[in-house]
């Protein structure tokens, strides 16, 4: 990966809305996504007009093969559309380089998996820091931010724990706690409590809640009506288009 350019820094600043402000966040216009394959084309979004304010609670779901991974993933600009335009925090993400959309990428947003994806020969805080080894601070500052963030998510007394010495709920608060970390305007979550026990995933979803409340844009994808029950927002995606 390409290291931030200076000036990509300000992004988050420029994503932040005043406490008590709603206003467009996320603004998506006539989205499709196409993906050819051999002589074919598969159409993953088929038109997407999409607005979401900031601290918006929202899950985005639907059957498999509906297009909410690949609308997360736009969202998250892990992936470019084929056709129109998207603008987050009145950026033109489309029209963005690189090296700047990394920046926005790494800086703005946190992801959330539902495989956790944590670095097995690390402890929950290495784990955490991750994300901020793309910035300039000093070791000591960046040890405090994760040992802070493995706090918020109740996790204070497991910071010296890999993985495999923690439970399936316990890897994914770490997991949150990574994409917490260098405090984002969005979080996106993606099935995040495929792989837990009905009892652990409520855990987590009172966790977002938690994290809502506090004005994150919280954005969950799942294909569980009890998951998306937590939200205050359902888009529902059919053959890549919103139905609801």
């Amino acid at each position: 990966m390409s290291r931030p350019s200076a000036g990509s820094a300000i992004l988050p600043d420029r994503l932040a809305v005043p406490e008590g402000v709603s206003e467009t966040l996320i603004e998506l216009r006539d989205i499709h996504k196409v993906y050819r394959v051999g002589g074919s084309e598969i159409r993953a979004l088929d038109g997407i007009d999409l607005e979401l304010a900031s601290g918006d609670y929202v899950a985005i779901s639907g059957t498999s093969g509906s297009g909410k991974s690949t609308l997360m993933n736009i969202i998250g600009c892990l992936d470019t559309p084929t056709e129109g335009s998207y603008r987050l925090g009145g950026l033109p993400v489309h029209d963005l380089e690189d090296d700047t959309l990394s920046a926005l990428r790494n800086e703005a947003i946190g992801f959330v998996f539902q495989s956790f994806n944590l670095l097995p020969r690390l402890d929950a805080r290495s784990n955490v820091e991750v994300p901020l080894e793309y910035s300039d601070l000093k070791l000591q500052e960046r040890r405090r931010r994760a040992t802070e963030a493995l706090e918020r998510v109740g996790l204070a007394d497991r910071v010296g724990h890999r993985p495999n010495e923690l439970s399936g709920g316990q890897r994914q608060r770490v997991a949150i706690a990574r994409a917490l970390v260098n405090a984002p305007s969005i979080l996106l979550a993606d099935e995040p409590t495929g792989n837990l026990d009905s009892k652990t995933a409520e855990d987590i979803m009172r966790l977002f809640d938690e994290l809502s409340v506090a004005g994150t844009t919280v954005i969950v994808v799942t294909h569980e009506s009890e998951i998306a029950e937590h939200t205050k927002k359902v888009v529902q995606l059919s053959d890549g288009r919103i139905v609801s």
